[in-house]
C-alpha cells in the first residue's frame, strides 16, 4: 500500500505528543513483518496493553477430508446455512498451509466484542450486502463487490445494513499485496495495471474513543479463538500514519486486459498472496482476431489448484452456473470448457460474467463443511450428452 495518514500526529516519530491535559499519548508501531518491512504508527488516548481478563481458548480449526480422488469438485456456496453470529457464520471449505477459503452468510452485525485475526491477512469480498468496516484506522463502507482488505492484528467490527449477507473470505498466511508487475520501483501502481491508487479506499472518519469498560475481543491465533477483556475502547486513536492499514477495492473497477486472442488468466489477477494468487473475471470485450475463439482452451494446471468463486452473470465456458457456486479442478488433471460452449463462443462480442478465482500453488484439502455442499457428479460434466457411458458411473 501507499502512506496514508488520518488525524492527529506530532511532526517526528517516536518523540513527545501530548494530550491537551499534558499526558502523554501512547505510541504503538503495527507491522506484519517485524521491524524489517511496511508498518504504520498509531497513536492512543490509552495504553494498548491493559488486559482485565482472559478467557479460555476454543478451537475453529477446520475438519479436513482426506479424501484420496483426484477429481473436479463443485460445491454450491450459497446451500452454507446463514447464522446470526459472524464468527460462528465462517465456514472453512477449501484450506491448506498457505491460505483458508472461507464462506460466511452472517445475519447480524458484530456487536458486543471486537474481532482480530493473528493468523492471518483477510480478504473479504462482499457477495451480497451493504455496510460499514470499522476499524481502529477508521471507517470504510461497503457494498457488492467490494474486496475488503484487513491486515492481520487489525481489531475490527463488521456492521451490516441487512439480514441477508454473504460473504467469500481469504485468510492469507503472508501478506496481500498488489502483484509486483503492476509496479514500478517506488511501488507505484503503472500505466499497464489493471486498477490505480485512485481505485483504492482507504479509510475515512477515524472514532476516537477515549473509554474504559470492559471490552471483548476475539483474538484468533493458531485456529483458536482466544476471550480477551481490555481495559480500554479499541478505536481509541487520535490519529496514525504509515503504509499498513486496511483498505477497500471493487472488483467493478477492474479494468479488463483484451486481446486479438484469448488472453491467460495471469491478466486477471488482482492481489499477490504467498503460494498463492487471486483474480477478478469482470465484463468484458472478447478477443478481436477474424479466427479468435473465446472460449478458454482446454489447460492442464500441473503445478496449481484453480478455485472459482461464481458471482453473477453468464459464464461462456460452464454449464449449469449458479450463484455462489465453487469449483475447484485440481492440479494433476486438465480441465476446459464444457462440451458445446466452445463453438457457442464463437462470433460473441463480450461477456457480462463475474467471478473471482483463487489460484493455489500447493494443493488444497475439503473440510467437511465443504463435503455437505458438494455436488458429486460435477466431475463428469465434460461428457456429453450424447456420448456412451458403458455402464461407468
Amino acid at each position: 500500500m501507499h502512506y496514508h495518514v488520518l488525524g492527529k500526529v506530532p511532526p517526528k516519530r517516536h518523540t513527545q505528543f501530548r494530550k491537551p491535559d499534558g499526558s502523554l499519548y501512547h505510541e504503538e508501531l503495527f507491522s506484519t513483518e517485524g521491524f524489517s518491512n511496511n508498518y504504520s504508527l498509531l497513536y492512543h488516548c490509552n495504553a494498548p496493553t491493559q488486559i482485565v481478563q482472559v478467557g479460555e481458548p476454543y478451537s475453529v480449526a477446520p475438519k479436513v477430508v482426506h479424501d484420496k480422488q483426484l477429481k473436479h469438485r463443485c460445491l454450491k456456496g450459497f446451500h452454507v446455512e446463514p447464522e446470526d453470529d459472524y464468527l460462528k457464520s465462517r465456514k472453512a471449505v477449501l484450506v491448506n498451509n498457505d491460505c483458508k477459503i472461507i464462506l460466511a452468510a452472517p445475519r447480524n452485525s458484530m456487536t458486543g466484542y471486537y474481532y482480530k485475526n493473528a493468523d492471518a491477512d483477510e480478504v473479504i469480498f462482499v457477495h451480497e450486502g451493504t455496510g460499514t468496516l470499522r476499524t481502529m484506522y477508521g471507517s470504510l463502507p461497503f457494498d457488492y463487490g467490494d474486496y475488503l482488505v484487513i491486515p492481520r492484528g487489525t481489531t475490527y467490527q463488521l456492521e451490516f445494513d441487512q439480514t441477508k449477507n454473504r460473504l467469500l473470505i481469504v485468510e492469507s498466511y503472508g501478506p496481500i499485496t498488489t502483484p509486483k508487475r503492476y509496479r514500478n520501483h517506488y511501488g507505484q501502481l503503472m500505466e499497464h495495471a489493471p486498477f490505480c491508487e485512485r481505485d483504492i479506499r482507504k479509510p475515512v472518519d477515524l472514532e476516537t474513543h477515549d473509554e474504559h469498560g470492559d471490552f471483548l475481543f476475539y483474538i484468533k491465533k493458531q485456529d483458536n479463538i482466544y476471550p480477551y477483556h481490555y481495559l480500554n475502547h479499541p478505536f481509541d486513536l487520535v490519529g496514525w500514519d504509515g503504509f499498513i492499514y486496511p483498505f477497500a477495492f471493487s472488483i467493478h473497477n477492474f479494468e479488463p486486459i483484451t486481446g486479438r486472442l484469448h488472453m491467460p488468466p495471469p491478466i486477471h489477477q488482482t492481489f499477490d498472496g504467498h503460494n498463492f494468487v487471486i483474480c477478478s473475471f469482470v465484463p468484458r470485450m472478447y478477443d478481436y482476431h477474424p479466427l479468435s475463439i473465446p472460449a478458454p482452451y482446454n489447460h492442464s494446471n500441473i503445478d496449481s489448484d484453480e478455485v472459482l468463486y461464481y458471482v453473477d452473470g453468464d459464464f461462456m465456458s460452464r454449464k449449469h452456473v449458479e450463484r455462489g457456486m465453487i469449483t475447484l479442478h485440481p492440479g494433476g488433471i486438465p480441465h476446459g470448457p464444457h462440451p458445446g460452449t466452445v463453438e457457442k463462443s464463437i462470433g460473441a462480442k463480450e461477456t457480462r460474467e463475474l467471478a473471482v478465482m483463487v489460484d493455489t500453488f500447493r494443493p488444497l484439502l475439503m473440510t467437511e463443511h465443504a463435503v455437505g455442499i458438494e455436488d458429486p457428479s460435477y466431475y463428469r460434466s465434460w461428457i456429453p450428452d450424447t456420448a456412451p457411458t458403458n455402464g461407468v458411473h
